[in-house]
């Protein structure tokens, strides 16, 4: 196990590992606990009661926060002709075609999230090797294959995560940052809980969401009673 440093250690004081706080006080506790110096991200950890294995219960999907993650996501797309054009009118920071999938293919990764036309995918597949491992294929299931690129754009500007399920059947997605009000992380919260129980897998049998935890950046993790979000 990995030596946990004297702040950390203080920080985890606070908390009691084997409680199940309210949405309030696992909000108020995550913005106690961040020891960095540096405005922490905060995060939601949900374990799920299903097997990734089986491909109708591999949970994946994105959705739009209230007030988003504090971070600004640098875009990507992939178009040609007018599709080129209105992601550049929606805020795209950068588009292209073939000189793009070039710059990738030499190891130019300045950006966070790529959206691509159906008609790119061809060629966007090419690059499968080197942004698959990243988790930065664009994908239909997360709404970044598509042609309405300005929406597409607007919505990951406004907030938007994308959240999968890993092997272990847990998800994480991030909620935002320790500066922001305690009632936004609520509501970025109960946006992402409410979004699990409506993904949830119809073959997926007995208690559905085991456990809910939030932390800061190098925080202690907080248990959060599901009850509670909403």
């Amino acid at each position: 196990m990995a030596k946990r440093g004297k702040k950390y250690l203080e920080a985890a004081k606070k908390v009691e590992s084997s409680k199940a706080y309210s949405a309030d006080e696992a909000v108020a506790l995550v913005k106690e606990t961040s020891t960095v110096k540096f405005d922490a991200s905060v995060e939601v950890a949900f374990r799920l009661g299903v097997d990734p294995k089986k491909a109708d219960q591999a949970i994946r999907g994105a959705v739009v926060l209230p007030h988003g993650t504090g971070k600004v996501q640098r875009v990507l797309v992939f178009a040609k002709g007018e599709k080129a054009k209105e992601a550049e009118a929606a805020g795209a920071d950068y588009v292209g075609d073939s000189d793009m999938i070039n710059k990738i293919q030499q190891g130019w990764f300045d950006f966070d999230v790529i959206v691509a036309t159906p008609d790119m995918m061809a060629e966007v597949g090419k690059l499968g090797r080197v942004l698959g491992p990243k988790g930065l294929m664009p994908n239909p299931k997360t709404g970044t294959v598509t042609f309405d690129v300005a929406k597409a754009v607007n919505e990951i500007k406004a907030g938007k995560v994308e959240y999968r399920v890993d092997k272990a059947g847990n998800i994480h997605v991030p909620i935002g940052k320790v500066s922001f009000e305690a009632a936004k992380l609520k509501e970025n919260l109960a946006v992402i809980y409410d979004t699990m129980l409506k993904v949830k897998p119809a073959a997926a049998k007995g208690t559905y969401v085991k456990n809910v935890t939030v932390t800061s950046t190098m925080g202690p993790g907080i248990k959060v009673d599901p009850s509670t979000i909403a």
